[in-house]
Parts: C-alpha cells; structure tokens; sequence
C-alpha cells in the first residue's frame, strides 16, 4: 500500500507527498498532461521537443544540468503520446535546489534562440538515427497512421515528419509552453526523505506564485471503429522479415483493459507464450515472436509482432497466426493458465513500487488518470479478471476487421 497526501494549489497545481524515510533521497516528478495526442495535426513533435527545451535554460537559470548535479541530483525526462514527465532523484539535505530548479522551467523558459536552433538539430538528429536510419525504425511512423484516422494518436512522439520541426518558430514554442506548461496542467510528485509539512511548504514557495492561464480544454476526436482490416506491405534493407498486427482496444481506464492486457501476455509475453510455443518452438517459422499493448490513456492496440525465419512464406505465417488467435477466442481459458498471468502480472507490479522513483511516476500517472489511489487498486482489479473476461473482451478485439497488418520485408 502506497501511503500519500493530496493538495492542490491557488494555481491549480496538483501535490501529492508520498513520505519514506528508508533512504536520505527525495524524488521530485512533475508530470505535464501534454504528449503528441495534443498536438496541432500541423504542427506535430512539440511534445517531444520541449522535454529537450525544458533543459536548454529557464527564465534565472542559465544551465539546468549544473547546479543540480553540483549537489548531488540527478534527472531525466520522457514524452509519450499522453504525457510528458520529468523526475529528479536529490539528497534530502539538497532538496530545495531540485524545487528552485523545477519551478524556474514552469515559470518560464530562457526562450534563447540559440537554445531553440541547439536542440531543433538534436531532435532532427534523433528523428534520422532512430526512426529513419535504422531497421525497422520507421515502423510506428507506417503503422500509427495505418491503425489510427481520426485520433492524434496517428502520429508517433518524435512527430509526423521532420518538416514540423524545422518549421517550428519561436512564436510556435511559446504559445506551446504557454498553454500546456501551466501549473494547472501538471502534477507535482514529492516522495522520498521528506515530511508532507516541509513538501508543501517548499511547494507554495517556489511553486505557488507561478501565475496560471486555467485549465486546458481541449476536446480530441474519438477514433470510430474499424470495421474493415488494412495492411501495408513495406520492403527496406533489414535482417529479417517482420510482421506486425495492430488491434483497437480499450484505453487505459475502460473495463476490459486489463482483460486486454492479460490476453497479450497470454500469446506473447515470453517463451511459454501461446504465439512463441507454436510458431517458434514448433513450427520453427518465426525467431521470435511477443504481444503487448501500448497503454494509451484513450483507446490503444494490442500489437503481435515477430521476425520471420528466410525462406518462410508470409502470408503462410499470418495465416498461422490469426488460426491461432482463432483456436484461443473459441475455447474456455483454464484457471491455472489465467491465475499464472495474473501472478507474472502481481509480481511485475510489486518489484516496480520497490523503486522510489517508480512509485513518484506511479502516484504521478495515477492522478492524471483522475484516480490516485489507482495505484493501489489496480492490482485488485486485476486479480478479479476471469478467463470468461478475457475471452469476451478477445472476441470484441481481436477481429479480422479489426486488424491492422504490415509486412515489413526484407529487401534484398
């Protein structure tokens, strides 16, 4: 059971303290409710190229890095297409450096051109090297689109095509920054070596007076469902054949989302995985194949994919697929098999709140799904899953005309 407190501020910014004193640390994470799902259709990857600004120098502090790593604290940040997290882990004794720190990006960036060229290059950079120069790596660019043609969900976190970043002007940054970096738009996490009393206080004091624009509204078309299977043959220089196939499923908080997930760990989380006996281990068709869901806060997929041995037939294997997926949703799922998914999926969720840094982001994450104590019910949800739930839930997923499918060749 994870213990915490809840406060929000005049300017709407969300506190929750979560106190262990088994360490001298304290874990800062301050969660923005803005991923690339937020994003102008036009304009896309800013989420992304903001967690590289927000580094870049703020409104009195010239050199984020620095002070912070002179005290011993260190940091990161992430972007996703629901979220964008940024987390510092400090020695308590330092931790009012890591709220000076935090604070001063939220209250405004240096807004530098020289800052905004420096790290425009970065993601520019990053956009070649790990999606378009090398294998397999523009996959999410192909299948996000394929999969999704309504819901900003179609384009991946780096952005719809590097042209957007390019193009991005410093009128463009700052109307971003203004309108989703705001104190009512995120939840600050402070958990470690510190009382709930010195949490808030530091909180309001260097938190509390960032003026706040109010809340962002903003209404994202829902994705209608799909009723007709698509598929996208891709052929590229790469070491192997691959398959990817791309089912609509419950977002995050719908009730057959952890049905969902349950099912994917069925027929492709590991060796002893329904997908990995037959076609790797029997039929020696694949090297490897898994399943797993994106865990998107709206509706999200379920994704098989695998890389497929030469000299096999494609179609061959996808076939084996879908009359695999076909034997499982037509038959009773036994109790043993379910509850063992159920303990790999206890066990994954308990050695994660072992972390302190990993409870923050949990705590974090919880609040933006609007239920904080999520992270202390979403294992009791999970435990009342049936096999019953799984196979209903599959039934309603896992369809033909449901499915979104690529071959990604291999191009000799």
């Amino acid at each position: 059971m994870v213990q915490y407190t809840e406060h929000t501020l005049k300017n709407g910014l969300k506190l929750i303290v979560h106190q262990d004193r088994n360490a001298p640390i304290v874990c800062l994470n301050l969660l923005y409710k803005v991923g690339s799902r937020n994003e102008d259709p036009h304009k896309t990857g800013f989420a992304h190229l903001f967690e590289h600004l927000m580094f870049g120098g703020s409104k009195h502090i010239q050199n984020f890095d620095e002070p912070l790593q002179q005290v011993g604290g260190e940091n990161n940040a992430f972007t996703s297409p629901d979220i964008t997290n940024y987390y510092i882990t400090i020695p308590s004794n330092n931790v009012e450096t890591a709220f000076w720190l935090e604070s001063d990006r939220m209250l405004g960036l240096s807004f530098d051109p020289k800052v905004l060229e420096v790290q425009r290059k970065v993601v520019i950079e990053e956009f070649k090297q790990r999606y378009l120069n090398q294998p397999y790596g523009d996959l999410w660019l192909k299948l996000r689109p394929l999969a999704y043609k309504v819901h900003p969900y179609q384009w991946a976190t780096i952005g719809k095509e590097i042209k957007h970043i390019e193009d991005a002007t410093m009128d463009d940054v700052k109307a971003f920054f203004g309108r989703f970096y705001d104190p009512s738009n995120a939840v600050l996490v402070v958990a470690g070596d510190i009382s709930e009393e010195r949490a808030l206080e530091l909180t309001e004091k260097w938190f509390g007076p960032i003026p706040s624009n109010g809340p962002v509204e903003q209404q994202l078309p829902a994705e209608p469902r799909q009723e007709e299977s698509r598929f996208l043959e891709i052929k590229n220089d790469v070491p192997a054949s691959a398959i990817y196939k791309a089912y609509h499923m419950p977002g995050r908080m719908g009730k057959d989302y952890h049905s969902a997930d349950l099912m994917s760990d069925l027929l492709g989380r590991g060796k002893s995985s329904i997908l990995h006996q037959r076609l790797v281990n029997d039929l020696h068709w694949m090297s490897s194949v898994s399943a797993y869901v994106t865990g998107s806060v709206d509706p999200g997929l379920l994704t098989i994919t695998g890389k497929v041995n030469e000299g096999q037939d494609m179609e061959k294997v996808n076939q084996e697929i879908e009359a695999i997926l076909d034997r499982t949703l037509n038959k009773s799922l036994d109790a043993d098999s379910v509850q063992k998914l159920k303990n790999q999926a206890e066990a994954t969720m308990v050695f994660s709140e072992t972390e302190l840094l990993n409870r923050a982001m949990g705590l974090a994450y919880a609040n933006f799904l609007g239920e904080t104590n999520l992270i202390n019910d979403e294992l009791d949800i999970v435990k009342s899953v049936t096999g019953e739930d799984m196979i209903n839930m599959a039934r309603e997923v896992i369809r033909p005309s449901n499915c979104s499918t690529i071959y990604y060749l291999q191009d000799n």
